[in-house]
């Protein structure tokens, strides 16, 4: 699943969201790093905080859907319009090596070949994952990926200071 929050403490948004995971049947296996990325489809608004976790759960696709939406309103985030600005968003990216087309619920994530903000994060910590209707993997997605859009890796203030950052 990718993670992304452009307002208020971001990268403290996207973690109390993975802590709210296990409480609702949803194990955090893996976490990327945090990375720092530029605005893609509405430019004038705040740079976005993303990551990407590996998840495991008994919970089918619609029902992950739910709880990740589910987290989404219980910390004040409302989806104004596509690609807008957002306390917290909340995305299902793969589940296994199912595609599942339904109105709610399209498994793999649509765009997710097409977001750096997604590939670089999602390469990281899986670079072997096989997108199940493409067939590539997350690293073969992520170097023909299109999308030219800033993706850094984010170093918080309390990072940096342990690190001796300036």
């Amino acid at each position: 699943m990718s993670l992304g929050s452009n307002l208020g403490d971001r990268a403290g948004n996207l973690r109390r969201a993975i802590a709210a995971l296990p409480g609702k049947g949803i194990a955090v296996k893996r976490a990327s790093s945090f990375y720092e990325t530029e605005p893609v489809d509405y430019l004038e608004q705040p740079w976005f905080i993303n990551a990407v976790l590996e998840a495991g759960t008994a919970l089918e696709p619609r029902e992950v859907l739910g709880v990740l939406r589910g987290i989404e309103a219980e910390m004040g985030s409302r989806k104004e319009f596509p690609g807008g600005p957002r306390v917290v968003d909340l995305d299902l990216l793969l589940y296994g090596r199912e595609v599942v087309e339904t109105p709610e619920v399209r498994v793999p994530h649509p765009r997710m070949h097409l977001r750096r903000f997604v590939l670089e994060p999602l390469a990281e910590i899986a670079p072997g994952a096989r997108h199940p209707v493409l067939g590539r993997t997350a690293a073969e997605l992520l170097a023909r990926v299109a999308d030219h859009s800033v993706v850094r890796k984010f170093i918080s203030a309390s990072e940096g200071s342990r690190r001796g950052a300036p």
